[in-house]
């Protein structure tokens, strides 16, 4: 159990974290640099998994991609098939539980680039895209580094909104922390034991490379 939930567990948080990358990026940029009505609404929308209970936002993922769903039921009627009860209900419950820390790590790291060198970019004849990924991206680094380890660690984590739309299946669904609970109400305490050692492990590691990208930023500043 322990190995193979240890393995579908990074096998979910590399595919999430890959996903909220490429979103969480995307949605900071947005954010930080664009001036439109209800910019602060959708920054609401994206963060508000990090304040509802998670089995919340697993009820809310059900309504949507489950097989009755508002999206769920068009792609069952379509393929014949659907994510409730896959591995891939457990990439999307982490990807979402994830996204608010990469959009607002990334945001705060995009928004403290200096405008002039943006500015320096655009009047050398560089357009948006090649000013961001030439200035703006490598401004913003540490930033954006710093939330895509604190992404992973959160969807290596992840629990309530994977047990409502992955449900709890031995080697198909079952993650690290939903085999930390099954272990738990078994009575088997020594395998919840070494499961929860290895994630407090993996936290510790991500809290500190957090950690050090947040201090040598700062003394960038002096």
């Amino acid at each position: 159990m322990i190995w193979s939930a240890l393995r579908l567990s990074l096998i979910v948080t590399v595919v999430a974290t890959s996903l909220v990358v490429v979103i969480g990026t995307a949605c900071a940029f947005i954010l930080a640099k664009g001036k439109f009505r209800g910019r602060e609404l959708l920054d609401a929308v994206i963060t508000l998994p990090l304040v509802l209970p998670p089995t919340v936002t697993g009820y809310y993922l059900i309504v949507l991609l489950g097989r009755r769903g508002l999206i769920g039921s068009y792609l069952y009627e379509l393929t014949g098939w659907s994510v409730v009860f896959t591995w891939w209900a457990a990439v999307i419950a982490a990807a979402v539980m994830a996204l608010p820390l990469m959009v607002k790590s990334a945001r705060a790291a995009i928004e403290s680039v200096n405008p002039q060198y943006e500015l320096a970019s655009y009047t050398l004849g560089k357009g948006r895209a090649e000013t961001f990924f030439r200035i703006t991206l490598p401004l913003a680094r540490r930033g954006i580094f710093a939330g895509i380890v604190l992404s992973f660690a959160r969807a290596l984590g992840e629990f309530g909104a994977t047990l409502m739309l992955a449900g709890n299946i031995p080697g198909k669904t079952q993650t690290m922390p939903l085999a930390i609970y099954e272990t738990v109400v078994a009575g088997e305490n020594k395998q919840a034991q070494i499961l929860a050692l290895i994630l407090t492990a993996l936290s510790l590691t991500a809290i500190y490379v957090t950690n050090k990208l947040a201090n040598s930023r700062t003394a960038g500043l002096y």
